[in-house]
C-alpha cells in the first residue's frame, strides 16, 4: 500500500499490527453464520474486557457492546459486523475456513479486527474526552442483526450522539475512503408471486388455466415498471430471479411461483415499486383467468447517511490523508446493508474503505475473496482519528 497511508499510522498501532493480523486470520479460519457467532462473540468480549471496557454480551443473541468512558462529553458509537456466509472457500490460504461450507467472504473478519485494534489503542492511549461504544453486530448478511439489537434496546441501553460503520470495498484503491451524504445504499425487498391456475393435460390446454403462460406474460410486464413508471433520474431494480412451475412437458401445472428482488434508493420509489408490482401481478393473472397471491417482504431500508456526520467523517479522512486518500465522486450502491436501521434512529454515517484492485480486488461474496490485511491498520487508525475529532 502507498506510503501515503503508512506514514500517518500511529506508532502505537504499528506495535500491535502483527497481533491484529493474526487475530483477523484466526477469525477468518473459524467463520460463523448469522446469529451463530458464538466463538467470535466470546473472543471479542474477552479482548474488550482485558483492555478495560465495560462489556455487555447477548444483545441480539450474539452481539457485544463495549463501553470506554473518559470524563464528561459526547458519546460516539463504532460498529463492526461479525457474521460469515454459506460459501465454500476456494482461496487455498493457510488460514482458510475450517468450517466446511462457511466462509468470511465479505470481510467481516477484517471489520471486527479493525475495530478491535482501534479499541485497544483507545484504551491504551486515552486520546479523547467522552465515551466510546464499540458495537459488534451479528447477522448483517441475512438475519437483520442490527434490527434485532435495536429491538432489544441497543440505543436505549447504550445511547450515542452519533454512530458510524465501515465496510471494505474491493475494486477501490487500497486504504482510500469513500463517503456520500444522503441515500448511499439501496433498500432490498423480496417478492414471491404465486399464479394459481387450473391444471390438466398438455394435449387439451383449452380445458386448463395455464399459470405458466400468465407468468411469462407477467415477467415481461414487470420490465415496464422501471422503464415506464419510475422517474428516469431515479434508481430502481426489479430482478426476476426464479420461476418454478410444472414437472412434465405434457402437464399444465396448477400453479407457478415467481421470485423477485426489488431495490430502490428512495423510500418513495420503493413504495411505488411495491404498488405497481402488486397491481400488475393481479391484473395479469386475472387477464388469463388465473389468480395471483403476492407476498411482499420488505427487507433492509434505504441507507441514508446524515449530512453533518458525513461531512465530519469525510473531513477526518481529508485532514488526515489529504484529497489523495479519498475516493472522488462516490456514487450510491445498489447493495443493501442493515446499518440502515440504525441510521433511521440515530445520526451517523456509513463509509467505505478500499480493499484494493489486485489480489484484494476479488469481489465480496466470492469463494476467492480475502480481506486485504494491508488496510487493517489504516481502517483502525481512521476509527481512532474519528474518535479524537468527535470527542475532542
Amino acid at each position: 500500500m502507498s506510503n501515503l497511508f503508512n506514514e500517518f499510522v500511529p506508532q502505537g498501532m504499528r506495535d500491535i499490527e502483527c497481533e491484529m493480523i493474526a487475530l483477523r486470520r484466526q477469525i477468518h479460519a473459524d467463520p460463523e453464520l448469522s446469529f451463530q457467532e458464538y466463538a467470535t462473540s466470546a473472543l471479542v468480549a474477552e479482548r474488550l474486557a482485558r483492555w478495560g471496557y465495560d462489556v455487555h454480551g447477548g444483545i441480539g443473541d450474539t452481539g457485544v457492546v463495549g463501553t470506554l468512558a473518559n470524563g464528561a462529553g459526547r458519546t460516539i458509537g463504532l460498529r463492526a459486523d461479525m457474521d460469515a456466509l454459506p460459501i465454500v472457500e476456494a482461496t487455498g490460504l493457510p488460514y482458510a475456513s475450517t468450517n466446511p461450507g462457511v466462509m468470511h467472504a465479505c470481510g467481516h473478519d477484517g471489520h471486527t479486527a479493525m475495530l478491535l485494534a482501534a479499541a485497544r489503542y483507545l484504551a491504551q492511549n486515552w486520546c479523547f474526552s467522552g465515551t466510546v461504544r464499540v458495537i459488534f453486530q451479528p447477522a448483517e448478511e441475512s438475519g437483520g442483526g442490527a434490527l434485532r439489537m435495536l429491538e432489544e434496546g441497543l440505543l436505549e441501553r447504550f445511547p450515542c450522539d452519533a454512530v458510524f460503520a465501515m465496510h471494505n470495498m474491493p475494486g477501490l484503491p487500497a486504504g482510500h475512503f469513500g463517503f456520500r451524504s444522503g441515500a448511499f445504499m439501496a433498500s432490498a425487498d423480496s417478492v414471491t408471486i404465486r399464479i394459481a391456475g387450473y391444471g390438466g393435460h398438455g394435449a387439451i390446454p383449452h380445458k386448463t388455466v395455464d399459470p405458466v403462460v400468465a407468468s411469462a406474460s407477467l415477467v415481461m410486464a414487470l420490465q415496464t415498471v422501471v422503464a415506464r413508471n419510475v422517474d428516469p433520474l431515479e434508481t430502481a431494480i426489479v430482478t426476476v430471479g426464479s420461476i418454478h412451475a410444472g414437472s412434465a412437458s405434457n402437464i399444465v401445472p396448477d400453479a407457478a411461483v415467481i421470485g423477485l428482488s426489488v431495490r430502490a434508493l428512495d423510500p418513495g420509489v420503493r413504495d411505488l415499486l411495491q404498488a405497481r408490482i402488486t397491481a400488475l401481478a393481479h391484473a395479469h393473472a386475472e387477464g388469463f383467468g388465473a389468480r395471483a397471491e403476492v407476498e411482499y417482504e420488505r427487507g433492509y431500508p434505504v441507507l441514508i447517511n446524515h449530512p453533518d456526520e458525513t461531512r465530519l467523517a469525510e473531513s477526518v479522512a481529508r485532514d488526515w490523508l489529504g484529497d489523495g486518500g479519498l475516493v472522488r465522486d462516490m456514487k450510491p450502491i445498489t447493495n443493501s446493508e442493515d446499518f440502515a436501521y440504525v441510521l433511521e434512529r440515530c445520526p451517523g454515517c456509513y463509509l467505505l474503505i478500499g480493499n484494493g484492485e489486485g489480489k484484494g480486488g476479488c469481489m465480496v461474496h466470492n469463494p476467492g475473496y480475502d480481506f486485504n490485511d494491508d488496510i487493517l491498520l489504516t481502517g483502525a487508525s481512521y476509527w481512532v482519528r474519528l474518535v479524537e475529532r468527535f470527542l475532542a
